[in-house]
């Protein structure tokens, strides 16, 4: 979606505000304030604006802190570390002005955040109905900081409107969650099943935090600074530059631009949109009638030719490097959180030189937050890229498979951890529905490696291979009770033993992927393939939509994986 003109404007207004706003009395963001959560077990930071020399006290469970802001300002204290519980009262001073904070719970604090399958709201998940009616938990409580672009990383956030329940913490409580004002059709179903299970597990107030934009890709989450760390990103940070120096001639031509598209839209319109539109019409009913039939939905017609493009914005639009960091994440820096749960790589899986760059970005991304929250490498766990689109012809093909190695890569950082939900997605939908399983599979990556509990968080993971004649043995780590065959069906895995291993492919010296048998021997999978005499690797669900079926026996599904090195193959 394309900020228009006036949105344009708004920002740089925010921008222009947020560089001056040190001339403000006393100011805090929005993220303090009544009903926060605050982090338990680290010296909390809380911190302002005022008049520059000005003296600030801040007082909390009976101990006050002092601090006096500096020339820019700016303002902070580090309170002490506090056991969970609550809720208290805290109050802050500067001179004759007070501000009083109530309600203040101590708890975990994550921040949720990624595109559009993190922000898709519990009011449209497939389980969301009743999801909301039991959401009667008022130890969770969210925060979500409405969407804004900027060039230059902001100190504020857009603020709302006095009825709105965005920028200010609210309670979880049916009525919260069915607002729909609140966020993009809800809080994120994700962020919010996540926060059931952290609650079970620690017994503490969680305080989610969600800061999300659909259709951006990572570039646009990490900050110039990060970018410029690495030659490679050379062009993101040259991109980011030309935008800072034609935005001022850029806005004034802006009017004009949308003038002329919206005239080329009413023509594409009579002549092309509203006959293919009611093609659409019919193309749905078809995926929904395919769908309840168990047949592969019909794929999407395309226009007799293509709908105008609305003209870039003065911004660069929600895919610009460094726009969605500097307006959404920028505010929240410094404030203390437990970690970050990640949902995002659609859009860098568009195109293949993109989807194997995410290699390189994604862990730029996450090292450039640690560094300037300053608060040591935070937890940062993340949802592998699902099925999509239609089913794999071949066990080699398209983007999405280098997003994920991408994505599994990155588990080579401290502190990360990933969920694997290949088998969640849908074939005509880059949003599926169901957000509960991969909500709590994420969860069960945090139960395990950030709160200590022992469940088994994981499904087989490729640890080594063998080649043996015409076979290849395949070796796994995190196998638990065993290997087998199984599929999701509704919520629930359901093993089924005995039944064909899919989604293996095996190739010879010709780099050429053909369908493998591939069968559980054991704690390893030896695969083979007719005409494959001399074989060199194997790939498992290589594919934007593979049709593999291997899990443990405790229910979770075999992360995609490849045993060769060889480069990507333009398709």
């Amino acid at each position: 979606m394309k900020t228009t003109f006036l949105s344009a404007l708004k920002y740089a207004f925010i921008l222009l505000l947020c560089s001056n706003i040190a001339s403000a009395k006393f100011y805090l963001s929005p993220i303090f304030g009544d009903n926060m959560v605050l982090q338990r077990g680290m010296k909390v930071p809380v911190y302002g604006l005022a008049d520059a020399g000005e003296k600030i006290e801040v007082t909390f469970m009976g101990k006050t802190y002092k601090a006096i802001t500096g020339a820019d300002g700016k303002w902070s204290v580090k309170m002490a570390s506090y056991k969970a519980g609550g809720p208290y009262d805290m109050k802050l001073t500067h001179g004759t002005e007070t501000l009083n904070f109530k309600n203040i719970l101590i708890g975990e604090v994550w921040l949720a955040s990624g595109q559009s399958n993190m922000e898709f709201g519990i009011q449209t998940e497939k389980h969301g109905k009743d999801a909301i009616a039991n959401a009667t938990d008022q130890q969770i409580h969210f925060f979500y900081v409405p969407m804004a672009l900027s060039l230059q990383p902001l100190y504020d956030m857009q603020p709302a409107s006095p009825e709105s329940q965005n920028a200010r913490w609210v309670i979880c409580s049916p009525d919260v969650l069915a607002n729909p004002k609140f966020a993009w059709h809800g809080f994120s179903a994700i962020g919010y099943y996540f926060a059931q299970q952290v609650r079970k597990t620690t017994g503490v107030a969680v305080g989610m935090i969600g800061s999300y934009r659909g259709g951006t890709p990572v570039q646009a989450w990490i900050t110039a600074e990060g970018l410029a760390q690495s030659p490679a990103f050379t062009k993101y940070v040259d991109y980011r530059q030309k935008l800072v120096d034609n935005f001022e001639a850029a806005t004034a031509t802006y009017p004009a631009r949308q003038t002329a598209y919206r005239d080329s839209l009413k023509i594409w319109n009579a002549e092309v949109g509203t006959a293919y539109n009611e093609i659409i019409k019919k193309w749905n009913a078809d995926v929904i009638a395919a769908k309840a039939n168990n047949q592969t939905p019909p794929v999407r017609p395309k226009p007799s030719r293509p709908a105008p493009i609305s003209p870039a914005d003065p911004l660069g639009g929600y895919g610009s490097p460094t726009s969605c960091f500097n307006g959404v994440i920028a505010p929240l820096v410094g404030y203390g959180i437990k970690g970050v749960i990640w949902y995002q790589g659609e859009t860098n899986g568009d195109r293949l030189a993109d989807a194997v760059e995410y290699k390189d970005l994604f862990p730029r991304m996450i090292s450039d937050w640690r560094a300037k929250w300053g608060q040591g490498d935070f937890p940062f766990l993340f949802e592998q890229l699902p099925n999509f689109r239609q089913p794999a012809v071949t066990p080699s093909e398209n983007n999405w498979p280098w997003v994920r190695e991408g994505q599994q890569k990155t588990l080579a950082l401290a502190n990360t951890g990933m969920a694997v939900i290949t088998d969640v997605g849908e074939v005509g939908d880059v949003h599926p529905t169901n957000k509960l399983i991969p909500g709590n599979r994420l969860a069960l990556v945090a139960r395990k490696q950030v709160y200590g509990e022992k469940v088994v968080a994981s499904g087989p993971i490729y640890k080594s291979m063998k080649v043996d004649g015409n076979k290849i043995i395949i070796s796994f780590d995190l196998i638990h009770k065993g290997l087998t065959a199984a599929s999701l069906v509704g919520d629930v895995v359901v093993s089924a033993d005995g039944t064909e291993i899919k989604g293996f492919g095996i190739a010879g010296a010709d780099h050429k992927f053909v369908w493998a048998k591939a069968t559980i021997s054991g704690n390893t999978i030896v695969v083979t393939a007719d005409g494959v005499t001399n074989p060199e690797a194997v790939r498992y669900n290589w594919a934007d939509n593979p049709p593999g079926n291997l899990y443990n026996k405790d229910g979770l599904p075999a992360r995609p994986f490849r045993t060769d090195d060889w480069s990507p193959l333009t398709p």
